[in-house]
């Protein structure tokens, strides 16, 4: 049998972190669409993919993007190639104008029901929380080495920018498409050549405006929790990934409330302190207990 040479790491969640790993230190091109493995573990699989001379291309369409956008040579560092700031857009998901008062109310399928794109039931709720734009904010951190205060949350309801890159010359680089994840998995196949995908082209006439606004940080808490423990390190992104994870699947299953997600993650961070990122055992470790807390305030609902 051939030695596959190239992986697609697409395991959903902290499941998906040691196989991926394991991966770059096999040294293969690996084409990332499990954005978990960079949150829960950024430092040591950036420095695993440097030492065993791995390739890693993104495959999230907003990290496709960028790297799209962004100079071949960028690893030499972004200030180096003129890179301002990192636009990494998001669609708001089904409430980004729901009143807040009516959010107490939201239901699993409410918030399954993603206005642009099909998805599982898991990141279609970190869709709606914006929990998975926060997960993708710390991941543009690891791929592009570029620190919290360089990168940009938009929202865009269209989503057909999908991201950008801002230059110190005034130019903005976009990468524009239908919402379709056949371009980025395609792009990520072939690079750095490219491929018919299969994929309708995009009708600018047919679109006619593109909406930009701000995200709203009271609205969306968990995307301001992402930023608060980027900004901290350690094994905080792995303590916030997996107090979510217990989170989403407890409001999937009727035993939290929409807005207790967010206050859930919350909680868990105030209960566990962050420790260092030393090995992937301390962060395995980090993620197994904040497991064990999450899930014993769930079922004493002593966190709210």
């Amino acid at each position: 049998m051939p030695e596959v040479d190239a992986v697609m790491a697409a395991i959903v969640g902290a499941a998906g972190l040691e196989p991926t790993l394991a991966a770059a230190r096999a040294g293969k091109k690996v084409m990332l669409a499990n954005k978990e493995v960079l949150v829960m573990a950024g430092e040591l699989f950036m420095r695993a993919v440097r030492e065993y001379g791995a390739s890693l291309l993104p495959v999230d369409s907003e990290h496709n993007a960028i790297f799209q956008s962004l100079p071949g040579d960028f690893e030499r560092g972004l200030p180096q190639c003129g890179v301002q700031k990192i636009l990494l857009t998001a669609s708001g998901g089904p409430f980004r104008n729901t009143p807040l008062a009516d959010l107490a109310n939201v239901t699993p399928d409410q918030a399954c029901a993603h206005p642009n794109w099909v998805m599982g039931r898991k990141i279609s709720v970190d869709s709606a929380t914006m929990m998975n734009k926060g997960l993708e904010v710390i991941e543009a951190r690891w791929l592009f080495d570029a620190p919290p205060e360089m990168i940009q949350v938009v929202v865009h309801p269209q989503s057909v920018i999908h991201s950008a890159v801002q230059y110190v010359d005034g130019s903005v680089l976009a990468q524009l498409g239908n919402p379709d994840m056949r371009t980025p998995i395609a792009y990520a196949m072939a690079w750095p050549e490219r491929i018919a995908a299969g994929v309708e082209p995009l009708d600018l006439f047919k679109i006619a405006r593109l909406d930009f606004v701000e995200p709203d940080f009271e609205r969306f808490r968990c995307l301001q929790l992402a930023y608060e423990v980027l900004r901290e390190g350690g094994t905080a992104p792995a303590i916030l990934n997996a107090a979510n994870e217990v989170a989403v699947a407890a409001f999937l299953d009727g035993k939290l409330p929409f807005l207790g997600i967010a206050q859930l993650d919350e909680a868990v961070l105030q209960a566990l302190p962050a420790g260092p990122e030393g090995s992937l055992a301390d962060v395995l470790a980090a993620d197994a207990e904040a497991r064990q807390i999450a899930h014993k305030m769930v079922r004493e609902r002593c966190f709210a």
